[in-house]
């Protein structure tokens, strides 16, 4: 008996040495907005794996340009973890690996965040699918509600409700003020102003992405709602040039009652600041109903590389429950909706409303997003710039969009 017990162990043994000796390594590169919960979950695959996951932390600001770099040198990863908002944009340029087949093969597939989903795909096949997730979120400072006379436990439902409230706010005095947001901060707006216009029926793109459609009552009524608040002292002068330094920062500090902001506060005010009472609730519109957008990163693979079924069998871990509660634990929504309440079960419920909002949450579809969008320089802040703290409205809405439209008609 116990030669044979032996045996059997030896033969485990053999069986998973000849696993490590074939096992593979796979390269993934992560923008550093994930680096709290990438190496947890690159670690625990790896802990429980042959085939390994080699991690490469890439800064923010360098992650794009050093992936096509690396593409056009021939040294790229086998996968990247990419801003959903770029993925079209890398998928038109033919650096992607098309995993359309693997991908609706997956048992969960109808259950992955469908504006990831769809940000992956480009000429109807899939290049990325979801990896990790944020939403875009409305929070209050219940301690300000409360010494204002205002019900803390009740966020505002409507823009009156929101204006309403932070006048309230603004009667507190001193340094305190009503609303916040980042006046000079082209992404952060894109994740926090757009749904005001999605949740009162609008939209600033084609579901294509191929129409500008910024000139809309619903634009034009959001840019009214934050002019309207300026012009009450509501906001803090500094909003006007912040380009995002205080995006999160100035609702920390505790001297603001209102802020549209993103799920990756709750995270972030329970850690660094828990003397802050604080609420969340949906992004609403005009006049009620809500709205998110939804961020976080694309999966993508390089097309060309190796390590396939390596990164496959990643992805496929990090989908499990195992995967998506270490993800949510370290950050980032889940991005699976069949499992997501039981990732998120033990976790500040306020994640529950956040998860809700990306699961229903919406991203602009564009292969030029970063030209029309995300630059300092390009017409979606250029416009939100001269028509919420200038006089010609018409004129900046005009502008930018003939300008997005001319971007958008001329890219490869």
């Amino acid at each position: 008996m116990n030669k044979w017990i032996a045996g059997l162990a030896l033969c485990a043994s053999l069986g998973w040495t000849q696993a490590a000796w074939s096992a593979e390594t796979a390269n993934i590169w992560v923008r550093a907005d994930a680096s709290n919960f990438m190496p947890k979950v690159v670690d625990a695959f790896n802990k429980s794996h042959p085939d390994q996951i080699k991690l490469d932390i890439i800064p923010n600001a360098e992650i794009i340009q050093k992936y096509g770099t690396a593409v056009a040198g021939g040294t790229p990863p086998d996968g990247l973890s990419l801003d959903l908002i770029y993925t079209p944009s890398f998928a038109a340029s033919g650096q992607l690996e098309d995993i359309t087949d693997w991908a609706k093969s997956l048992p969960y597939f109808a259950s992955l965040s469908p504006a990831h989903v769809k940000t992956g795909t480009y000429q109807d096949r899939i290049y990325g699918l979801p990896f990790s997730a944020d939403a875009s979120v409305l929070i209050w400072n219940k301690k300000l509600f409360k010494q204002a006379g205002l019900d803390p436990e009740k966020g505002p439902t409507t823009w009156a409700e929101i204006e309403a409230d932070a006048e309230k706010i603004n009667t507190l005095g001193g340094d305190i003020k009503g609303f916040y947001f980042s006046g000079n901060c082209p992404g952060c707006n894109i994740f926090t102003f757009t749904p005001l216009i999605w949740a009162s029926g609008g939209d600033i793109l084609s579901a294509d992405g191929k129409k500008a459609t910024l000139d809309s009552p619903q634009l034009r009524s959001a840019i009214d709602f934050y002019r309207s608040m300026l012009k009450k002292g509501l906001v803090p002068e500094g909003a006007q040039s912040d380009n995002g330094s205080n995006f999160f920062a100035a609702f920390a500090g505790g001297k603001i009652g209102i802020n549209p902001s993103g799920a990756f506060a709750i995270g972030a005010l329970n850690t660094q600041y828990p003397d802050i009472d604080y609420g969340i609730t949906f992004l609403p519109g005009k006049d009620g109903g809500w709205s998110s957008f939804a961020g976080g990163d694309n999966f993508v693979i390089t097309k060309g590389t190796t390590k396939l079924a390596v990164l496959k069998e990643f992805l496929d871990f990090c989908y499990s429950l195992e995967g998506q509660t270490i993800l949510a634990k370290y950050g980032s929504l889940p991005v699976r909706g069949d499992i997501a309440k039981d990732a998120l079960k033990d976790l500040d419920p306020r994640y529950q409303i956040a998860a809700e909002a990306m699961a229903k949450g919406r991203t602009p579809y564009s292969t030029v997003f970063n030209d029309i969008i995300n630059s300092a320089n390009g017409p979606w802040n250029q416009m939100l710039g001269d028509a919420i703290f200038g006089t010609d409205i018409d004129g900046a809405i005009a502008t930018a969009e003939k300008t997005m439209q001319s971007t958008i008609d001329t890219a490869p």
